[in-house]
């Protein structure tokens, strides 16, 4: 869709994707929702862009955000990706997680117990690490 095609009012299921656009569970869902969302140029969807742009942890949700509003000719700076932990206080949620687990505990155990109990976390770490979360969150758990 060229800018020139950009729709002016709201999408008919705005609330929806707006829904989507801040769901923690699932960076997929936010990033689809950012790109739909980012065909049309209203103030609601530029404010739930701009939300994004600068609250996502994964940095290609922001990313896109940003695009689609650069695109829309909005003064926006892309943030620097950030470093370190993206979700405050994660190694002791990984340190709890792996003590109420039997101390023979597999990796795949572990990483099914923390998609399980904390979606959000799992779910910002794989969208950040893409294709090298395993290798990862693998490292991670054999130092807690």
């Amino acid at each position: 869709m060229s800018i020139d095609e950009v729709k002016n009012e709201l999408p008919p299921n705005y609330e929806e994707l707006k829904g989507a656009a801040n769901r923690t569970s699932s960076w997929r869902e936010r990033l689809n929702a950012v790109e739909e969302l980012g065909q049309w140029n209203t103030p609601k969807t530029i404010d739930v862009l701009k939300h994004r742009l600068n609250n996502d942890t994964v940095y290609q949700v922001q990313e896109a955000a940003y695009r689609k509003l650069k695109q829309w000719g909005e003064d926006v700076q892309l943030p620097p990706r950030k470093t370190g932990d993206l979700i405050k206080g994660v190694t002791k949620i990984l340190v709890r997680i792996k003590k109420s687990l039997p101390a023979d505990h597999s990796f795949e155990e572990f990483k099914e117990k923390l998609k399980k109990m904390r979606l959000d976390v799992y779910d910002a770490y794989e969208g950040e690490r893409g294709a090298d979360f395993d290798t990862w969150l693998e490292k991670v758990w054999t130092s807690l």
